[in-house]
């Protein structure tokens, strides 16, 4: 098919956006596509493609955006319950460590998850991810994390799996065993760490081939106190590498322990939250290929005030994400509409820089960058057609959907083609 028309197409073309590259939309107005049997084949001016194959099924894009879909490249998709109590909670003065310190936070929503069916999982998860899609999500990043023991982590890790054939994303997957330290080991994060170490980690490396032949997921850590020091993070993320997992660090949400500069040292795909990270640690990020993923939608959903400090990520020639953190506790936001507008306003972003942020560098988050993430030829034709003009409505509007349809994989959903 030929979309033709848009009043912009934005290809991203030219590779994951370093430093202040970042916001190279690769615009071409009056734009057009061209995606055969799921791959885009060419992107240029309208009047030129349309010379050039006038024989081509055509879809008219006049006077909307033509873009990349949305990729995020950090979620906590998969739970069971909800933490409406918690908010009210916060509300009343309660901080988010308090909260996880009193047995709440994500101890709560283990609890859940661990009496949650294979099926009840699935069909909770289900809804978030169409949802996610309907904003114009077309690949996302899934982490488990709300099991804390061998069984319902992998419980987790299946759902995302027969998630990722039944649902029309894509599904990146993450192992977040590391996510807290479960009740059975209270009080003893060391213990945990040598479990996840020295069973966990190589017991995953036997069971994931047996159950599908995609690569296998990261492994990610919660560096913050509370969760794993530093030296513990080093331990997980150096036991998943010598059995071949990549690898991705929660780092600096609350305190700054030196994740980010562990994660650029052991070239991790990311380094996520970033936001009390010192000048120090975001250099050793700007120096490296580990991207900084920012997860503005959580401290909004916290109402706190501090963010990643993305001009200083930015200044120091670092590689910047956005993603929605799509969680129970903090961050319940299927949008990466709403995560664009929020990295506009609080990391004072540029309409440009966000979706940058939020396709091509995300993609580059996730391993994903040489597959989708931008319109260029040989790519998956997962792209978007927005009811705007001008791609600067993206950032400047926030709580509707400006989504007109998804097109993933060549094929049409939710719009006038589905």
């Amino acid at each position: 098919m030929l979309i033709h028309s848009a009043s912009q197409v934005l290809t991203l073309a030219g590779g994951p956006q370093r430093g202040d590259r970042l916001g190279d939309l690769g615009l071409i107005q009056d734009g057009a596509v061209l995606f055969r049997d799921g791959r885009i084949l060419e992107t240029g001016p309208s009047q030129e493609l349309l010379r050039k194959y006038p024989d081509e099924e055509k879809q008219d894009a006049a006077g909307k955006v033509v873009m990349p879909g949305f990729v995020d490249p950090h979620t906590h998709v998969i739970w069971a319950g909800d933490r409406s109590a918690e908010f009210e909670k916060r509300l009343g003065g309660k901080t988010y460590l308090e909260i996880l310190e009193e047995g709440g936070g994500i101890i709560s929503t283990v609890r859940a998850t661990r009496k949650a069916s294979l099926k009840d999982l699935k069909d909770q998860t289900r809804d978030r991810i169409r949802n996610m899609f309907k904003y114009g999500t077309t690949t996302l990043e899934a982490k488990s994390g709300y099991g804390l023991d061998q069984e319902t982590e992998q419980k987790m890790l299946q759902a995302l799996l027969e998630l990722d054939q039944e649902e029309v994303p894509d599904i990146v997957i993450t192992y977040l065993g590391a996510h807290a330290v479960p009740p059975e080991y209270a009080g003893n994060p060391t213990g945990y760490a040598d479990l996840l170490s020295q069973e966990l980690i190589p017991s995953l490396a036997s069971w994931w081939p047996t159950r599908t032949d995609k690569p296998l997921p990261y492994v990610d850590v919660f560096c913050e106190r509370g969760a794993f020091d530093l030296p513990q993070s080093r331990q997980i993320l150096e036991a998943a590498r010598e059995h071949g997992f990549p690898t991705k660090i929660h780092a600096d949400e609350f305190e700054n322990l030196g994740g980010a500069n562990l994660a650029a040292e052991l070239g991790s795909a990311s380094a996520d939250h970033l936001v009390v990270t010192s000048k120090e640690d975001i250099q050793a990020l700007g120096k490296s290929d580990t991207v900084a993923v920012a997860l503005p939608c959580t401290p909004f959903g916290l109402a706190e005030p501090e963010y990643t400090p993305a001009k200083e990520i930015l200044d120091a020639g670092g590689l910047l994400a956005i993603a929605t953190d799509i969680n129970p506790g903090t961050a319940w936001c299927e949008s990466m509409q709403f995560a664009a507008a929020l990295a506009c306003r609080y990391m004072k972003l540029t309409p440009n820089q966000a979706i940058a942020a939020a396709t091509i560098n995300a993609a580059a988050a996730i391993g994903m960058d040489g597959i989708v993430g931008s319109l260029e030829p040989g790519k998956r034709a997962d792209l978007l057609i927005m009811d705007i003009p001008d791609y600067r409505h993206i950032g400047y509007r926030f709580g509707t959907n400006l989504v007109r349809s998804v097109v993933k994989k060549g094929q049409f959903y939710l719009g006038e083609e589905a």
